[in-house]
């Protein structure tokens, strides 16, 4: 690939205010406690209303938030952006896409709209083709990803009754979408995206995380919606990671000493802990943002640019590492400010 994409912003949207390990433990029924050790995330929002479930913020809502905020922030207009690039697992409707939801929001017209379906990878995915896209002749194009988790956690269920594997993930998980100008010129920012991985690697394994969808058919079915399979995921995510980290660097030929800033996978407050210990590279400044947000799937890459980018100096150099589970996908970034 010949020519270089570079960030030129980024824009982020987390709905309502940020809810506790006390107030969601108290509508759970746990123990805040017990929120805060086993996944050690402090706060996470929510598109809906905790106690009644009434939505009130959509994929769409955020996704649209998110990216008007990157386009300002790129000093660009709506008629610049030449291409859309969205990443979810939960799409507001199968069809229209909410990128192309997200597209009529922004102004955005007679240009391509793709929507990626993936999960933690998704926003490097995106990435990876929105570089494509800038070295094929488009000067600039806006990506996306974000998640929302109204149909997976019902608010009105018996949690004393819910096994532990699924009551882990009202805690774990949060809404909120992340955004990024891509570029063909160095612009605002002016972080060049010096080498993506993008592998899918889970052939003939069986997948660590499932999230269903119901149709007419088998709506009323009693399989659970979101199905992971922790045990797997932590054994095997710390170890994918630091594949991911010495691949790419054998890819850019930059060494540990190299980086000033680590993205590390955002599972959790207390796997992402564990994670950067493995990665050990005690040279270079983590940049988190799990623990603040809860769990956001394809956001999380992206709010963690959005903390990277203002403290990036010139000559400066990231990388970023996203790991998913569903059926093992490595994925990362690496970054340098020009």
């Amino acid at each position: 690939m010949s020519a270089t994409a570079y960030l030129a912003a980024t824009g982020s949207a987390l709905p309502g205010p940020p809810v506790d390990n006390a107030t969601l433990g108290r509508a759970l029924g746990v123990s805040e406690e017990w929120v805060d050790i086993f996944v050690g995330t402090r706060t996470r929002h929510f598109g809906w209303d905790l106690e009644t479930g009434q939505v009130r913020h959509t994929l769409a809502d955020l996704c649209a938030q998110a990216g008007g905020a990157a386009i300002d922030a790129a000093g660009l207009d709506p008629v610049d952006i030449e291409f859309v690039l969205l990443a979810t697992a939960t799409p507001d409707t199968l069809l229209p896409t909410t990128a192309s939801e997200v597209a009529d929001r922004l102004g955005l017209m007679y240009l391509p709209a793709f929507q990626i379906q993936s999960g933690c990878a998704g926003a490097v995915q995106a990435l990876d083709l929105g570089r494509t896209l800038i070295a094929g002749g488009a000067r600039a194009g806006l990506v996306i990803g974000g998640d929302v988790t109204h149909r997976h956690l019902d608010p009105h269920r018996d949690v004393a009754r819910v096994p532990t594997e699924e009551l882990v993930n009202y805690v774990l998980f949060g809404d909120g979408a992340g955004a990024a100008v891509l570029t063909a010129e160095p612009v605002a920012e002016r972080v060049a995206v010096r080498g993506v991985l993008n592998r899918f690697t889970g052939l003939g394994r069986p997948p660590g995380q499932t999230v269903d969808w119901y149709g007419i058919s088998d709506r009323h079915s009693d399989r659970p919606m979101l199905v992971e399979d922790y045990k797997a995921i932590e054994e095997s995510v710390p170890t994918m990671a630091r594949e991911i980290l010495w691949e790419l660097l054998d890819q850019l030929e930059w060494t540990p000493d190299d980086l000033d800033f680590l993205l590390p996978p955002q599972l959790s407050g207390r796997m992402t802990e564990r994670i950067t210990e493995h990665l050990d590279v005690p040279g270079a400044k983590e940049v988190s943002c799990v623990a603040e947000t809860g769990n956001t799937g394809n956001a999380l890459v992206l709010l963690q640019l959005a903390r990277l980018l203002p403290d990036l100096p010139t000559g400066g150099r990231a990388l970023a590492i996203a790991v998913e589970s569903s059926k093992w996908i490595k994925t990362g970034l690496g970054l340098e400010k020009v």
